[in-house]
């Protein structure tokens, strides 16, 4: 029996040796030759947490696979066609910047089935995928995950009591985004907080329909849209809540973890990674962005105790 025990415990500690190998990928001290794809943005030792400057298909192509435990994702909707909607009363654009420019169907398709398989070949084989969208491309990206194999496990409805109203008023009013969650493949036993999720929800089994304004049933987990404090430092024009990634995070890893977003925008993933105490690694192509990533994860730093 003592003999049988050493084995074990020998193939366990090599195991977890080789995961922090692969992880060290993204959460290493900084290296040139190790990391030909993507510059380094930011880097904090004791948490965990990264930022790379570089585009997510040649970085993730360039890691490891299997070494992510969770990934979000919040990629272009392919939006910015010169329109026009409503903000805070006012008629604004719809533009965002270049990389939400369509470049047409089958191409945005093409993207997709590219971003989607890098991340697939990241994951662990237990691991989950979160992918936001609209009606605008949230058909293309299940129907990718569909040709690349992923288990999808369910779609969740993110209502938003307060939309902008449709001003041409030819078209019911846009106000909802879906989430689709998905397992990295149809062998995966995928991760979920049942309990915990159950208890959040007042004893009641949560659905997969989440609203995020306060004029909700007292038994519903509330989730308010981005307030001042989470745009202090500015704005990302499609930032979700912190609180919507901290529902995501907790129900699909367990504390110490890997999360990782390829979009990062401002880190809304990350701050929700740090409070829960999971590692990240947030990838963006725009540096401003990323500055503005920074300066919102190091004032949740200062909040947080070390170690």
């Amino acid at each position: 029996m003592k003999k049988a025990s050493k084995k074990r415990s020998k193939k366990t500690s090599r195991i977890e040796y080789k995961i922090h190998e692969k992880a060290s990928y993204f959460l290493g001290e900084p290296s040139p030759e190790y990391h030909p794809s993507y510059k380094d943005y930011y880097y904090d030792k004791d948490r965990q947490i990264k930022l790379i400057h570089g585009d997510c298909i040649e970085v993730l192509n360039h890691a490891p696979e299997e070494c992510v435990d969770m990934i979000f994702a919040d990629p272009p909707y392919f939006l910015s066609n010169n329109g026009i909607t409503c903000h805070a009363g006012r008629m604004v654009s719809v533009n965002k910047g270049k990389w939400d420019v369509s470049k047409g169907a089958e191409a945005n398709h093409e993207f997709n089935l590219k971003w989607l398989k890098a991340c697939q070949r990241v994951l662990k084989p237990n691991g989950t995928i979160w992918v936001s969208g609209t009606m605008h491309i949230i058909y293309s990206m299940g129907f990718a995950m569909q040709q690349l194999g992923y288990k999808l496990l369910n779609d969740i409805v993110w209502y938003k009591k307060n939309a902008p109203p449709n001003l041409s008023c030819r078209y019911f009013t846009h106000s909802t985004e879906i989430v689709l969650w998905a397992a990295k493949n149809q062998k995966s036993k995928h991760h979920f907080d049942y309990k915990l999720m159950k208890q959040m929800n007042n004893g009641r089994q949560m659905r997969n329909v989440w609203p995020i304004t306060n004029e909700e049933p007292d038994d519903m987990w509330i989730i308010a849209a981005p307030g001042k404090e989470e745009k202090m430092f500015g704005k990302h024009p499609t930032q979700k809540p912190v609180e919507l990634l901290k529902r995501i995070i907790l129900s699909s890893t367990n504390e110490g973890e890997l999360v990782l977003d390829p979009f990062t925008g401002s880190s809304s993933t990350g701050i929700a990674a740090l409070q829960l105490r999971r590692r990240f690694v947030g990838i963006e192509t725009e540096k401003e962005y990323l500055k503005l990533s920074v300066q919102r994860i190091e004032n949740e730093l200062q909040t947080l105790p070390r170690g």
